[in-house]
Protein backbone atom coordinates (compact mmCIF):
# COMPACT_ATOMS: atom_id res chain seq x y z
CA UNK A 1 0.00 0.00 0.00
CA UNK A 2 1.05 3.55 -0.63
CA UNK A 3 2.40 4.83 2.45
CA UNK A 4 3.15 8.96 2.32
CA UNK A 5 5.70 8.97 5.33
CA UNK A 6 8.12 6.43 3.82
CA UNK A 7 11.69 7.67 2.48
CA UNK A 8 11.38 5.96 -0.44
CA UNK A 9 8.43 7.84 -2.02
CA UNK A 10 10.49 11.37 -2.05
CA UNK A 11 11.38 11.81 -5.78
CA UNK A 12 14.78 11.89 -6.52
CA UNK A 13 15.77 15.34 -7.57
CA UNK A 14 18.51 17.08 -9.63
CA UNK A 15 19.62 20.38 -9.43
CA UNK A 16 20.48 22.18 -12.47
CA UNK A 17 21.80 25.26 -12.56
CA UNK A 18 19.95 27.85 -14.82
CA UNK A 19 19.23 31.54 -15.42
CA UNK A 20 15.80 32.46 -15.16
CA UNK A 21 14.22 35.39 -17.02
CA UNK A 22 10.88 36.88 -15.33
CA UNK A 23 7.49 39.19 -17.20
CA UNK A 24 8.56 41.90 -15.02
CA UNK A 25 12.56 41.96 -16.07
CA UNK A 26 13.92 40.36 -13.47
CA UNK A 27 16.92 37.50 -13.71
CA UNK A 28 17.64 35.12 -11.16
CA UNK A 29 20.38 32.37 -11.30
CA UNK A 30 19.85 29.55 -9.17
CA UNK A 31 18.97 25.47 -9.30
CA UNK A 32 15.50 24.76 -10.77
CA UNK A 33 14.97 21.35 -9.14
CA UNK A 34 14.17 18.33 -11.38
CA UNK A 35 13.53 15.24 -10.87
CA UNK A 36 15.95 12.46 -12.13
CA UNK A 37 13.71 10.51 -14.12
CA UNK A 38 12.29 13.59 -16.12
CA UNK A 39 14.16 15.80 -18.93
CA UNK A 40 14.49 19.76 -18.30
CA UNK A 41 11.89 19.93 -20.81
CA UNK A 42 9.01 17.64 -19.55
CA UNK A 43 9.33 19.81 -16.45
CA UNK A 44 8.83 22.90 -18.59
CA UNK A 45 6.08 21.47 -20.65
CA UNK A 46 4.23 19.74 -17.92
CA UNK A 47 1.51 20.04 -15.84
CA UNK A 48 2.10 21.81 -13.41
CA UNK A 49 1.98 26.12 -12.38
CA UNK A 50 5.13 25.73 -10.43
CA UNK A 51 8.78 25.23 -10.55
CA UNK A 52 10.97 24.07 -7.80
CA UNK A 53 13.77 26.71 -7.27
CA UNK A 54 16.61 27.81 -5.24
CA UNK A 55 18.31 31.10 -5.93
CA UNK A 56 21.98 30.92 -5.29
CA UNK A 57 22.52 32.31 -1.29
CA UNK A 58 18.91 31.83 -0.78
CA UNK A 59 15.83 29.35 0.07
CA UNK A 60 14.09 27.03 -2.14
CA UNK A 61 10.88 28.72 -3.13
CA UNK A 62 8.65 27.73 -6.36
CA UNK A 63 8.11 29.90 -9.43
CA UNK A 64 5.03 30.22 -11.40
CA UNK A 65 5.51 28.91 -15.19
CA UNK A 66 3.29 31.79 -15.83
CA UNK A 67 5.67 34.58 -14.50
CA UNK A 68 8.74 32.93 -16.68
CA UNK A 69 10.02 34.18 -20.25
CA UNK A 70 12.90 32.16 -20.40
CA UNK A 71 15.34 29.68 -18.75
CA UNK A 72 18.81 29.45 -19.51
CA UNK A 73 20.99 26.19 -18.90
CA UNK A 74 24.35 27.46 -17.45
CA UNK A 75 27.42 25.60 -16.99
CA UNK A 76 25.82 22.85 -19.45
CA UNK A 77 29.13 20.61 -20.29
CA UNK A 78 28.71 20.02 -24.30
CA UNK A 79 28.84 16.23 -25.58
CA UNK A 80 31.74 15.41 -27.36
CA UNK A 81 31.54 14.52 -30.90
CA UNK A 82 31.53 10.78 -31.48
CA UNK A 83 32.61 10.50 -34.92
CA UNK A 84 35.45 12.87 -33.86
CA UNK A 85 36.15 10.10 -31.01
CA UNK A 86 36.66 7.76 -33.08
CA UNK A 87 39.19 9.67 -35.21
CA UNK A 88 40.89 9.78 -32.58
CA UNK A 89 41.58 6.40 -31.90
CA UNK A 90 42.83 5.77 -35.60
CA UNK A 91 45.91 5.04 -34.35
CA UNK A 92 44.77 1.20 -33.49
CA UNK A 93 46.51 -0.36 -30.85
CA UNK A 94 44.90 -3.57 -29.47
CA UNK A 95 46.05 -3.63 -26.15
CA UNK A 96 44.59 -0.10 -25.75
CA UNK A 97 41.19 -0.97 -27.30
CA UNK A 98 40.72 -4.00 -24.77
CA UNK A 99 42.41 -1.96 -21.81
CA UNK A 100 45.00 -4.58 -21.15
CA UNK A 101 48.62 -4.50 -20.91
CA UNK A 102 51.08 -5.61 -23.55
CA UNK A 103 52.16 -9.32 -23.08
CA UNK A 104 48.74 -9.85 -21.41
CA UNK A 105 47.61 -13.86 -20.99
CA UNK A 106 45.29 -15.36 -23.35
CA UNK A 107 42.85 -15.53 -20.65
CA UNK A 108 42.87 -11.94 -19.54
CA UNK A 109 42.92 -10.95 -23.32
CA UNK A 110 39.04 -13.59 -23.50
CA UNK A 111 37.85 -11.46 -20.05
CA UNK A 112 38.59 -7.85 -21.39
CA UNK A 113 36.81 -8.88 -24.73
CA UNK A 114 33.95 -10.61 -23.37
CA UNK A 115 33.40 -7.96 -20.42
CA UNK A 116 33.98 -4.95 -23.59
CA UNK A 117 31.78 -7.32 -26.17
CA UNK A 118 28.94 -7.25 -23.48
CA UNK A 119 28.84 -2.92 -22.87
CA UNK A 120 29.58 -2.07 -26.53
CA UNK A 121 27.51 -4.28 -28.28
CA UNK A 122 24.85 -2.73 -30.19
CA UNK A 123 22.29 -5.27 -29.72
CA UNK A 124 21.99 -4.74 -25.88
CA UNK A 125 20.71 -1.04 -27.25
CA UNK A 126 18.35 -2.52 -29.36
CA UNK A 127 15.10 -1.03 -27.62
CA UNK A 128 16.29 2.21 -26.80
CA UNK A 129 15.16 5.06 -28.48
CA UNK A 130 19.30 6.08 -29.45
CA UNK A 131 20.29 9.14 -31.72
CA UNK A 132 21.84 8.00 -35.30
CA UNK A 133 25.75 9.25 -33.61
CA UNK A 134 25.29 6.96 -30.48
CA UNK A 135 24.30 3.93 -32.23
CA UNK A 136 27.19 4.59 -34.97
CA UNK A 137 29.80 4.65 -32.19
CA UNK A 138 28.32 1.60 -30.40
CA UNK A 139 28.77 -0.29 -34.30
CA UNK A 140 32.10 1.14 -34.37
CA UNK A 141 33.23 0.40 -30.80
CA UNK A 142 32.34 -3.34 -31.17
CA UNK A 143 33.91 -3.96 -34.63
CA UNK A 144 37.05 -2.16 -32.99
CA UNK A 145 37.01 -4.62 -30.05
CA UNK A 146 36.53 -7.66 -32.46
CA UNK A 147 39.33 -6.59 -34.37
CA UNK A 148 41.47 -6.20 -31.21
CA UNK A 149 40.32 -9.41 -30.32
CA UNK A 150 41.46 -11.23 -33.26
CA UNK A 151 44.67 -10.05 -33.86
CA UNK A 152 45.35 -10.56 -30.04
CA UNK A 153 44.50 -14.30 -30.21
CA UNK A 154 46.25 -14.50 -33.86
CA UNK A 155 48.99 -13.57 -32.17
CA UNK A 156 48.57 -16.11 -29.75
CA UNK A 157 48.18 -18.73 -31.75
CA UNK A 158 51.49 -17.77 -33.39
CA UNK A 159 53.52 -17.67 -30.56
CA UNK A 160 51.72 -21.19 -29.31
CA UNK A 161 52.49 -22.25 -32.83
CA UNK A 162 56.14 -21.58 -32.72
CA UNK A 163 56.47 -22.99 -28.90
CA UNK A 164 55.51 -26.05 -29.36
CA UNK A 165 55.75 -28.22 -32.58
CA UNK A 166 52.54 -29.82 -34.27
CA UNK A 167 54.16 -33.03 -35.29
CA UNK A 168 57.48 -34.77 -34.23
CA UNK A 169 58.97 -38.17 -35.93
CA UNK A 170 59.67 -40.88 -33.96
CA UNK A 171 63.72 -41.46 -33.56
CA UNK A 172 65.07 -43.91 -36.01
Amino acid sequence: MFERSRVDNVPDLTAMPVEAAFADGSVVRGKLLVPSSKSMGDVLNGPGAFLEFEPYGGERTFLAKAQLLSIKMLGVPKLPNLKARLRDLDGFDPFAVLGIKPGATREEVRGAYVALAKAYHPDRYAAAELPTEVIEYLFAMARRINVAHDALTAEHKKQAARAEPVFTSPGR
